[in-house]
């Protein structure tokens, strides 16, 4: 192989978007690894296969004329298409169809497919992480403008006490002081950890361990807790106290969605090629936690990363958005994903 020949190899191997070389007969003769990971199967198994077999339109007559389109040497381009996958996945995608002649009027067809989720996804998890920064900030702002008066209203209760002649009086400046004090924890939480992470390398599943064995603790009997961990994960770099307390909070919130009833699973993958925001990773680590309880309800499930945005009465809303400030101090994110039966939310941290 020429030194040209393998610099394209290895451009194309890094490519996050999608790249198929078929023969003249449509039959696929080289995908790259972003293709093998679309299809969830390796080249060795998808090469020779035919287009049709590939990839089909929800509407046959598209991918007919694609095909007709393709074979009269004309080259194309879709947005937003919707296509089923040859492992049954269903996908939206802009693709583009281009014929390729060489010398020996051997014609190829090459085909490139973008995955619009993708870029979604990106952009949303971009304008999420802007918008947390400015309502963090704006809390902060409240947070210490409230810290200095909550002391002095304490301070004044206590001094208060001494004075009062009758105990009864001062089961009233205890009702003070304790509402002060539970404001004083509120507050703490809002303004967050204090400091940078103290990055080190952390094995993952002891810190799941650690949060599982807090969680078992405190939930009841009719919570089961399974884990599904991959070995082969490797260290990741992080503040290992900072990673208990972002799975904690999360897990804390499956145990109470579930009500004293149901499962929770730990899992773990390493996943290739995976972007957040703007940066292209190699290897992320990806923690799931996932419970089979009632879901979140649809008003709230893009907000639920903001502060002050929670689905029970009793909570604080704070737990969420402190967990993806922790992630996100470590260039991670967390995802959710959720339905009646099944939530997962996805912890992604990259692997260095």
């Amino acid at each position: 192989m020429t030194k040209q020949a393998e610099l394209q190899k290895r451009v194309l191997e890094g490519m996050s978007t999608v790249v198929l070389l078929f023969d003249a007969d449509l039959n696929l003769g080289y995908i790259n690894p972003a293709g093998e990971m679309l299809f969830e199967q390796s080249a060795r198994h998808l090469l020779g296969l035919s287009f049709v077999e590939l990839i089909q339109h929800r509407n046959e007559i598209s991918a007919s004329k694609w095909i007709e389109e393709v074979k009269s040497g004309q080259s194309f381009t879709r947005h937003e298409v919707p296509l089923i996958l040859l492992n049954n996945n269903e996908v939206t995608v802009n693709l583009t169809i281009l014929p390729l002649t060489d010398s020996a009027d051997k014609t190829e067809y090459l085909l490139e497919i973008i995955l619009v989720e993708r870029w979604l996804r990106i952009t949303r998890d971009e304008q999420r992480a802007e918008q947390q920064e400015v309502t963090q900030e704006i809390l902060r702002g409240l947070a210490h403008e409230i810290k200095n008066p909550l002391g002095g209203l304490r301070g004044a209760a206590q001094l208060l006490e001494r004075e009062l002649p009758s105990s009864d009086l001062k089961e009233y400046t205890q009702v003070i002081i304790s509402e002060a004090d539970r404001l004083q924890t509120l507050v703490n939480r809002i303004l967050g950890p204090a400091g940078l992470p103290k990055l080190k390398d952390v094995n993952i599943h002891e810190v799941l361990e650690r949060v599982r064995s807090l969680i078992k603790i405190e939930v009841k009997d009719g919570i089961q807790i399974h884990r599904d961990y991959d070995p082969s994960v490797p260290d990741v770099k992080a503040d290992h106290d900072m990673l208990i307390q972002a799975l904690l909070n999360i897990a804390r919130n499956a145990c109470e969605a579930l009500k004293g009833k149901g499962n929770i699973t730990l899992r773990t993958r390493v996943v290739r090629k995976y972007t957040i925001g703007l940066q292209r990773h190699k290897l992320v680590a990806c923690i799931e936690i996932i419970d089979d309880g009632p879901g979140i309800p649809a008003d709230i499930r893009d907000k639920i990363f903001f502060p002050m945005v929670t689905g029970r009465a009793e909570g604080s809303g704070l737990g969420l958005a402190i967990s993806q400030s922790l992630i996100q101090q470590h260039d991670g994110l967390i995802e959710c994903q959720s339905e009646p039966g099944r939530t997962v939310f996805s912890i992604i941290l990259p692997i260095n």
